[in-house]
């Protein structure tokens, strides 16, 4: 079922006490609110308004009375657990909680200053760029070698292979690990695995939570019943882990990361649910090399803060594990991080520098564009003569979040550039300014790129950006469709707007 991004929009119920009785719209799926207690509380910031689900899809979502139970449990954990096992993850979140929200509500209104959109003079993609990405103290270039994911059809059956073949571990960590019958196929393929070798999974408790209150367009089986507690389910009769996320601060871990025997990784927008099984467009990279050994540490520091000792557990050293063996066509990759809890903004700041320095293209393809400093970024690349082109997904049925992309694409058509929208629903997240390439979890908003924890590559090794350009850009400017300016007339300004430009 679904990849939601929590508070995507947080004043759909407040808008009117009529939405409530509606479905809302999350990232990835649709879902009956609840009207009562800190559940509805939850519907209310973290849902999208839609229609209301069919009695048959209904039937096939965990029940209100289960959902609202389960979202008191994640209130308790986000709060009052979080507090005890995590108190530093838990205080540093809260403190940059309640700086950016209000930060992005005044920067926003805020006259833009020179040093956001003026051009830097590194090009992307050049020696000179990543020199200065090294002047900056970003993460160090690590050797890798990519090969492309598109679409669940080539992913999950690669991701298949991978689990059947593991001899030593599998590490899960997802946004969402859907109870529906994709979600359920994976958990007992695991369950099973978990007999042979260790299998951990690590899955955000509000993402995966509220996933769980509602089916995906396409219905399981006849007969099918989620379970209505996907951790639970994968603890029973099996020797695998589970261990959840938590949220202090609704802060979510909206990472996607896969790793089989510390030498084969998967990353990027796919969760473990329906919609990303077939009903959607989205990507996936399996990474090989020696990067490996950076995402697993990686992995590890999640792993032993979501468990019984929380940040406690840091205090303690892994044991050094050797390296993964080199490759050939292997490149130089940077791993990089929104970690609210640490301080880190890497994506965004990479993202900016990137498009301030661009020269001849800015390609975009994003789900929810909302964020100001990228958006005026781009606006003022558009208008100094660079080539840039937007791919947004189709809204089916509009929520504010794609409000706030047409309010962007209205801003950036005037400038001069080229928005176009995918024929279906796409989750993807990538971006080529020059030849310089980025693609991971991170969506174009406050959200992404200051508060919730984002994992994303980054490189500028050209054949490699020239495969992602074939793989996915210019296939979906062939299958999108340009927008005209009238189709955004009017959504400039207003509610949707603000709302989109704080998340």
């Amino acid at each position: 079922m679904v990849g939601f991004t929590p508070l995507h929009q947080v004043l759909c119920a407040t808008i009117t006490w009529s939405k409530l009785n509606q479905t809302f719209m999350t990232e990835s799926k649709s879902s009956h609110s609840l009207r009562f207690g800190i559940a509805a509380i939850l519907f209310t910031l973290l849902g999208a308004c839609s229609n209301t689900s069919s009695h048959a899809r209904t039937k096939q979502a965990s029940p209100h009375l289960t959902t609202g139970k389960n979202l008191a449990m994640v209130g308790l954990r986000s709060t009052v657990v979080a507090a005890v096992k995590q108190p530093v993850t838990f205080t540093r979140n809260g403190i940059v909680v309640l700086w950016h929200r209000p930060r992005e509500i005044i920067s926003a209104n805020a006259p833009r200053e020179l040093t956001q959109t003026s051009v830097i003079a590194e090009a992307p993609g050049s020696i000179e760029f990543e020199a200065l990405l090294d002047k900056k103290r970003f993460p160090q270039t690590e050797f890798g070698k990519l090969t492309w994911l598109v679409d669940g059809p080539t992913f999950f059956p690669e991701f298949d292979r991978q689990i059947a073949a593991a001899q030593q571990s599998i590490q899960i960590q997802v946004f969402i690990f859907d109870n529906d019958d994709i979600g359920v196929r994976y958990a007992d393929v695991l369950k099973r695995r978990s007999s042979e070798i260790p299998v951990h999974v690590l899955f955000d408790d509000l993402g995966s939570t509220m996933a769980h209150h509602s089916a995906p367009e396409t219905l399981g089986p006849p007969g099918f019943m989620p379970p209505s507690n996907i951790g639970s389910y994968l603890r029973k009769n099996s020797d695998i882990i589970a261990r959840r996320s938590l949220n202090p601060f609704l802060v979510c871990d909206h990472t996607k990361l896969m790793i089989f025997d510390e030498k084969i990784a998967f990353l990027g927008g796919m969760n473990l649910g329906r919609e990303y099984y077939s009903e959607w467009h989205d990507l996936m990279v399996r990474v090989e090399g020696p990067i490996v050994s950076s995402l697993s540490k990686d992995f590890k520091r999640s792993w032993k803060i979501a468990g019984p000792w929380g940040d406690f557990a840091l205090l303690r050293r892994s044991p050094q594990l050797p390296p993964p063996p080199s490759i050939t066509g292997g490149i130089p990759l940077r791993l990089l991080r929104t970690d609210a809890a640490k301080g880190r903004h890497e994506i965004l700041d990479v993202t900016l520098l990137a498009i301030r320095g661009s020269r001849r293209r800015i390609w975009i393809h994003n789900p929810y564009f909302a964020h100001d400093d990228i958006v005026a970024a781009v606006e003022a690349a558009a208008r100094r003569g660079v080539d840039v082109r937007v791919i947004i997904p189709h809204a089916k049925e509009p929520t504010l979040m794609d409000s706030g992309n047409l309010s962007t694409a209205h801003v950036l058509i005037k400038a001069g550039a080229k928005v176009y929208m995918h024929p279906k629903m796409s989750h993807l997240k990538a971006l080529i300014c020059d030849d310089l390439a980025s693609i991971g979890s991170a969506n174009f908003d406050t959200l992404s790129m200051r508060i919730n924890r984002e994992l994303n590559l980054v490189f500028s090794d050209r054949a490699t950006v020239k495969e992602l350009e074939n793989a996915v850009f210019l296939p979906d400017f062939s299958r999108s469709r340009r927008m005209h300016p009238t189709e955004t007339k009017g959504v400039s300004n207003g509610l949707a707007e603000t709302v989109a430009d704080q998340l």
